[in-house]
């Protein structure tokens, strides 16, 4: 089988839809090695191919890359993502293409090929006040043609499936829930002397507790802010996350509470210290106002923490009965949950357990397992449909 994959995402984007997209990439191509693999990117750079993040595809024997080639004005960045692609897939005698990332060529149908689509979320519908008004009509459109356009479609989560049957009206008999995989990173313990180098380097606090994700007023972290001054003043609040222009109220609230010395924030790390940076935290905090699975959740469980998240969208699906939930609005429930934890190992050890043993249902090999079954159904499906 040829399989055809949208690797801009894989290739140009170092967080959540790149690391889903280099995710499914690798772990298809290592169980299934006596198929081909190619990944279809606007562009290509020597930098790219000394990416550590894009290493372990770049070993892998069956993975090709393609770029825009003898196309003309269809060779430029988003018209050949778009509509250019297409040509390509039967030259390279595809069976399948999967958009990774909410999207397929808007001339899919016409493309002679299977087509899968993962749609990740449909956050702008949900909370419209984080997009702008033209970026919320490009996602509707881009988003809800390709989901209605691709022969099945992977939701990620439950809420997921249930905003595209509610909002863009697709049916659910064509999408398969599949729950994505954690890092296998996440899983190796850290030495101790392994997470005091991390913490000198990174010049970290002895007691923290640990917020992943970018900084935009959808992820909350305001709330584990306003929770901080009912919370033991020895335990600082570490952020990492590239700032989205809401960085400089986060720091004008920290005033306000009288926390602004208890606020540290990390951007650009590398994608291998968090591991470390999990397993160091007294407990990982995800209050995200909505999500379309929340994988620092699943990270955090896998890192052998404590993970708080709210309520409101999928984070349950994420963390089940191992993950504490408060409401999104609230810092008293934020800030008894967190004392709560810090002053009962026992119960803290009780929930580790429990998160190791709810992660073992999202590993790589169950989501490659079930992918593989969506490209079957979808090819067999695009051949009925063709007749």
């Amino acid at each position: 089988m040829r399989i055809g994959y949208d690797g801009k995402r894989a290739v140009r984007n170092m967080t959540g839809l790149g690391n889903y997209s280099r995710l499914v990439i690798e772990e298809m191509a290592a169980k299934y090695k006596s198929d081909e693999f190619l990944v279809y990117t606007p562009s290509w750079t020597r930098k790219d191919s000394e990416n550590p993040r894009l290493k372990r595809i770049n070993e892998l024997p069956n993975v090709e890359y393609r770029y825009p080639y003898g196309l003309g004005p269809l060779s430029q960045g988003t018209l050949w993502r778009s509509f250019g692609i297409t040509r390509h897939f039967q030259a390279d005698k595809l069976d399948l293409y999967h958009g990774l990332s909410n999207e397929l060529p808007l001339n899919i149908k016409e493309a002679g090929v299977a087509s899968v689509v993962t749609i990740h979320d449909l956050i702008y519908r949900r909370l419209p006040y984080c997009y702008p008004p033209l970026d919320r009509k490009i996602y509707d459109y881009k988003y809800s043609r390709s989901a209605r356009a691709a022969t099945r479609v992977i939701a990620i989560s439950e809420r997921t499936k249930q905003d595209l049957v509610e909002l863009h009206h697709v049916d659910p008999e064509r999408i398969d829930v599949i729950y994505q995989g954690c890092d296998p990173s996440f899983r190796r313990v850290w030495t101790e002397q392994e997470l005091l180098n991390l913490r000198q380097r990174l010049n970290l606090p002895d007691h923290y507790l640990l917020q992943v994700g970018t900084i935009e007023r959808r992820k909350n972290l305001e709330l584990s802010v306003r929770a901080l001054p009912q919370i033991d003043k020895n335990i600082k609040l570490v952020a990492v996350g590239r700032d989205n222009l809401y960085l400089p109220y986060i720091k004008k609230l920290a005033r306000e509470v009288g926390v602004e010395d208890r606020i540290i924030h990390l951007q650009g790390l590398p994608f291998a210290d968090l591991p470390g940076l999990n397993q160091g935290a007294e407990i990982i905090l995800y209050p995200s106002r909505y999500e379309g699975f929340g994988i620092p959740v699943l990270e955090g469980l896998e890192s052998r923490r404590p993970v708080i998240a709210a309520t409101g969208s999928c984070l349950e699906e994420a963390g089940g009965d191992a993950a504490i939930y408060v409401e999104p609005e609230s810092p008293r429930m934020m800030a008894e949950a967190i004392n709560t934890l810090l002053a009962d190992t026992g119960q803290q050890q009780q929930r580790i357990a429990r998160g190791l043993e709810w992660a073992r249902r999202f590993n790589p090999e169950d989501m490659t397992s079930r992918i593989m079954e969506t490209y079957q159904k979808a090819i067999e499906q695009y051949e009925r449909e063709k007749k």
